[in-house]
């Protein structure tokens, strides 16, 4: 009986140790967790649409979780770089990537990738979603997206749009509406958003598909006319201006979107704590205010439905990608 109870008192403390241990790691685990700075990698340079969700959204994420966000530009190869960045990161909470809609719905049909967008990035939640404007140069004679559907049938091949490369967003976006409108317009790629923007104002080319947040400075000072944007309804910052499914395209509807990730792998309490922390800053009257200038919306998802959406639009653009032809060159 002595044994017997002897036993029972070493395995009682065994248990007890074992449960302080546990308590230890967690404890020194969630305190790593709160000292260390985030790195919020940013896949576009700084000045276009990406960049500025992430400079807008990262003080107020530091606020809520208690930790420095930093943000972390990495550029290159249509956000790829980033997303291979993120995709090998520690999934601890502490690397959060910034994602544009095409890095997860279109580079997939697109690239060879050293990684699985499906199992080594786990989607966290939107931050907030934008129509795209149809812009022109100011000496294009349309003033409607019909007139200019309209001059181009008459004149094929002889215009010419540009893009942030090729399958980039704003080129697979070009590419739906010439699809659906049966024009034929040249594609010029450049090498970036920014590039191809100031393609359009300088008049080399004549058209662009571009972010509302990135286009509506130059709509407002008259050195781009807007012909169309590409939401269901129309964009609160441009209000006069009709949707593409107004001009005559109904169903036509393209939102550009911008989410976060974090490794896959990442505890579910990690990504839920994370996610907690961007609906909070979502109702910031300051975030809100920043978003409203530049055309953004707060477009807030559960987990589930991101993943949904993903599937959808991946599958849509995979059908647009084969359609067209488009090759990584």
């Amino acid at each position: 009986m002595q044994s017997r109870a002897r036993m029972q008192r070493i395995t009682n403390t065994v248990v007890l140790l074992a449960c302080c241990i546990v308590a230890g790691i967690a404890q020194a685990a969630d305190s790593a967790h709160s000292n260390r700075p985030v790195r919020f990698i940013c896949p576009f340079a700084p000045g276009g649409g990406s960049d500025a969700i992430a400079r807008i959204f990262a003080p107020r994420l530091g606020e809520v979780t208690g930790q420095n966000w930093i943000v972390d530009n990495r550029s290159g190869a249509s956000g790829n770089l980033a997303s291979e960045l993120v995709a090998h990161a520690s999934p601890d909470g502490n690397t959060v990537l910034l994602v544009l809609d095409s890095m997860f719905t279109a580079n997939p049909s697109l690239y060879q990738l050293p990684f699985d967008v499906e199992k080594d990035l786990q989607p966290v939640v939107i931050l907030a979603a934008t129509d795209q404007a149809v812009v022109v140069h100011p000496s294009v004679p349309a003033k409607t997206l019909k007139e200019f559907i309209a001059l181009a049938k008459s004149k094929p091949g002889q215009f010419r749009h540009g893009s942030g490369g090729v399958g980039s967003s704003n080129h697979l976006a070009a590419e739906l509406l010439k699809k659906v409108t049966g024009i034929n317009v040249v594609h010029v790629p450049y090498k970036g958003a920014g590039p191809s923007l100031a393609a359009v104002l300088a008049g080399e080319i004549h058209m662009n598909i571009s972010s509302v947040a990135s286009t509506i400075g130059y709509v407002r000072a008259g050195r781009l006319r807007a012909l169309a944007t590409t939401g269901s309804k129309r964009n609160k910052a441009l209000p006069d201006v009709p949707t593409v499914a107004e001009s005559g395209y109904p169903g036509f509807e393209i939102r550009q979107w911008y989410a976060m990730a974090v490794p896959g792998g990442t505890p579910m309490a990690v990504v839920n704590r994370i996610r907690n922390a961007a609906l909070e800053a979502q109702k910031d009257p300051g975030v809100l205010a920043a978003m409203e200038r530049l055309g953004f919306e707060p477009e807030p998802s559960t987990i589930a439905g991101l993943v949904a959406r993903i599937k959808k639009e991946r599958a849509m653009w995979a059908g647009i990608i084969k359609g067209a032809g488009i090759r990584i060159q």
